[in-house]
């Protein structure tokens, strides 16, 4: 206890402690970070050794939700065990592992684990913002070979101001949802979904979201220094360099310019022939092991990448053919499909994406069981990325974290486009399914995700597009800012996986919807954001221009597969008798019509069904159950129970009332039985409402039989009237 270390400051006008020394003393660092009543541990361990056999940095950020976090115990009743992360926390542990991996050492071979887990959450002040915070510093104070500290801070905005660590209901009802991370001199990581806000204002909060970062830096090196940590030793994979020096030597500078083409496979057909080519030259040393094949292979890898972005920094010429600002063709076309309710190819370059509509009742929608409220999502995006997409066979083991990345961000760039629930019941389901990629894929499903929508007659606002840009620069840029870059407009994969960066805008005509950026050097200027944005800006326009070819707007209809819904208003009150006892009534509407039910709370009873005819039966049966009779009104009723003195009559779904024995003939009846039995189908009339609410029934004018000559009328021994002495004149005469 005596080596607890604890900070605190006002950043933003929030107060925000760091403590260390308390939990988890076997971690190389333990960091718990606390804003309100939200309390996250960050952890931070790194393998003794090396893999000297590890291809990749083997970084991998866990992020944890704690249903007792939030004092909540788990929805399922057979499971209350915290699980596997969800969805929510996959997206917060990506968001830890992007602005943390590209500021560790190159081709470092140690396994390094973070994990963080929300102890205490408010629901108030967002956890995972934090959780990258503490993540850094966890880094910091155990030594391990991180090039930070970085900071993260989220950037709301509410009535047209920026709010640096909004609530999260400030959030939900905000303009903006922008997270930025970076260190003291640059960004290295942006993540938004925005209400179509344009540019500058884009520009304006990064440059608040930066001064707010510094500030957070500063802060953590305030415990770091309480510390004074050791920083731990690391091995690295070293390079051969003379394997390098080698095979740079043999080829010729025309060799490497000769590798390109507009297809992946015209670039690879070429690059496998150079290898061959060098394969052939080096086969004694390796034979004699001056080399391995390896050495070799990788040798011309790299010269090839090496020769490609000096082609793009001192010629302006990509691998291929374009120039900078170029996008790549595009094609699209709609209502492929014949069954599936929307259907859209998007298509630029090789990357082509199949996004399907599915629409669905109220009932549709999915229930997200978290630590925090339990929420309901009406529109869903899915993104899938099957191995045949890049030429590959593989195991197919489920989403990966990457594919539900990108389905998240397809999602958030379509949200401020959606009609509203009230307007729109429907809960939307859409797939993209990658056919073949050549890079930019996750914004080629943002494209056909807003033209399959159109597709099926969904009414969104305006189209979404999307594109990738990219990030060339020299080692000298990357080491301290004083060489040259260029921006590229649509990346390619080559140029992403040989690239600097990977900037994912989207948006409609008049504004931005969602941004996401990932960079592979220590970070990135205002001012080359705000160059990176406006040439977005003109590819995106040119993008919508192909969609608008294709489908201009929403088609008038629904498509002909696609569910109805129909809605009707009730008095909340007769909620309870729509649903009848323990259920009994709804389920027999939705069983004998094949329909959905959905009610709120207010009173909105939503019918989903599957055709017209069905949907109007379910209609009317709510409406006969939840009429308010009025006196005087007829109805066809059925006997439900017989009693001395009368019969109850159910003369609308749910409601009966009584046809007293007097009110059943225009004469007198000595027994009920003698003409009523139970199931009997009568006609009836409203005399009166009594003031408890009970009906009263009349039956008596709708005889049509013969008048018994010698029947009493009445219950004395008064001389009984024939019927000829009935007054004609009544409402009740034959």
């Amino acid at each position: 206890m005596s080596q607890i270390k604890r900070v605190s400051r006002m950043i933003a006008g929030q107060e925000i402690v760091l403590e260390t020394g308390r939990l988890a003393h076997q971690a190389n660092g333990a960091v718990t970070i606390q804003h309100g009543d939200t309390v996250v541990l960050a952890t931070a361990v790194m393998s003794e050794k090396g893999d000297p056999n590890a291809s990749f940095f083997r970084l991998t950020m866990e992020y944890q939700e704690r249903f007792y976090a939030s004092g909540k115990i788990k929805g399922s009743r057979f499971i209350k065990r915290d699980g596997r992360s969800s969805e929510m926390g996959i997206l917060k542990a990506r968001l830890m592992d992007r602005p943390i991996r590209p500021l560790f050492p190159k081709n470092i071979t140690n396994e390094v684990q973070g994990i963080a887990t929300v102890l205490s959450a408010d629901l108030v002040n967002e956890p995972g913002i934090l959780a990258l915070n503490a993540m850094s510093a966890a880094m910091m104070i155990g030594g391990l070979p991180f090039g930070g500290p970085i900071g993260a801070v989220r950037i709301g905005m509410l009535d047209g101001k920026l709010i640096p660590f909004p609530t999260v209901e400030q959030t939900e009802n905000g303009d903006m949802d922008l997270v930025v991370a970076g260190t003291a001199d640059a960004i290295t990581m942006v993540e938004a979904g925005s209400n179509e806000i344009d540019e500058e204002t884009y520009l304006k909060a990064l440059q608040l979201a930066h001064k707010i970062i510094k500030e957070l830096c500063a802060f953590q090196m305030e415990l770091v220094d309480k510390i004074n940590p050791v920083m731990r030793s690391y091995d690295i994979k070293e390079k051969d360099e003379s394997a390098i020096k080698a095979v740079k030597a043999f080829l010729k500078k025309e060799d490497l310019d000769a590798i390109s083409g507009v297809t992946k496979k015209e670039v690879k057909k070429k690059l496998q022939g150079l290898e061959v080519k060098v394969m052939e030259e080096f086969a004694a040393s390796i034979e004699d092991e001056t080399y391995t094949e390896s050495d070799i292979m990788n040798a011309v890898l790299e010269l090839f990448e090496k020769n490609m972005r000096s082609n793009i920094l001192e010629k302006e010429k990509r691998l291929d053919g374009r120039g900078l600002d170029e996008v790549r063709p595009v094609t699209c076309s709609v209502g492929l499909l014949p069954r599936t309710h929307g259907s859209a190819l998007f298509q630029r370059g090789e990357t082509q994406a199949l996004t399907l509509t599915t629409l669905g009742g109220p009932g549709d929608a999915q229930i997200i069981d978290t630590m925090d409220i339990d929420t309901e999502k009406r529109y869903i995006h899915y993104y899938n990325f099957p191995p045949y997409s890049v030429g590959e066979a593989r195991m197919l083991r489920g989403a990966s974290r990457r594919e539900i990345g990108h389905g998240a961000l397809a999602e958030r760039a379509l949200l401020p486009v959606l009609p509203d629930k009230k307007d729109f019941a429907y809960t939307m389901l859409l797939v993209s399914e990658i056919m073949t990629c050549n890079g930019s894929s996750s914004m080629a499903s943002v494209c056909g995700s807003s033209l399959s929508l159109m597709d099926a007659g969904v009414p969104i606002k305006k189209a979404v597009a999307g594109i990738a840009m990219g990030l060339v620069c020299t080692d000298e840029f990357k080491e301290n800012g004083s060489g040259t870059y260029k921006i590229l407009t649509d990346i390619q994969g080559q140029e992403d996986f040989a690239g600097d960066m990977d900037f994912k805008v989207t948006g409609t005509e008049d504004g931005i919807t969602a941004l996401q950026m990932d960079i592979k050097v220590k970070g990135i200027t205002i001012e080359m954001m705000r160059e990176a944005l406006e040439k977005a800006k003109i590819g995106r326009s040119y993008i919508m221009q192909c969609m608008n070819e294709a489908i201009s707007g929403p088609r008038k209809e629904l498509n002909k597969h696609a569910p109805m819904i129909m809605n009707i208003k009730i008095d909340p009150e007769q909620i309870r008798d729509v649903i009848g006892k323990g259920g009994e009534t709804i389920q027999k509407i939705t069983s004998e019509c094949g329909v959905d039910i959905d009610i709120d709370q207010e009173g909105i009873v939503i019918i989903t069904a599957p055709d017209q005819e069905s949907g109007n039966k379910a209609k009317e049966w709510v409406e006969r159950i939840t009429y308010i009779p009025k006196e005087g009104e007829i109805f066809e009723g059925t006997v439900k129970t017989i009693m001395d003195f009368g019969a109850f009559v159910e003369f609308v779904p749910g409601k009966d009332g009584l046809v007293h024995i007097s009110e059943m003939r225009p004469f007198r009846v000595n027994k009920v039985t003698d003409i009523l039995k139970e199931g009997d189908k009568v006609k009836v009339r409203l005399m009166e409402v009594d003031d408890r609410g009970r009906y009263n029934l009349t039956m008596k004018e709708f005889y049509e039989g013969a008048m018994p000559s010698k029947q009493k009328l009445s219950t004395n021994n008064e001389k009984a009237k024939s019927v000829n002495d009935i007054d004609l004149e009544s409402p009740f005469a034959l």
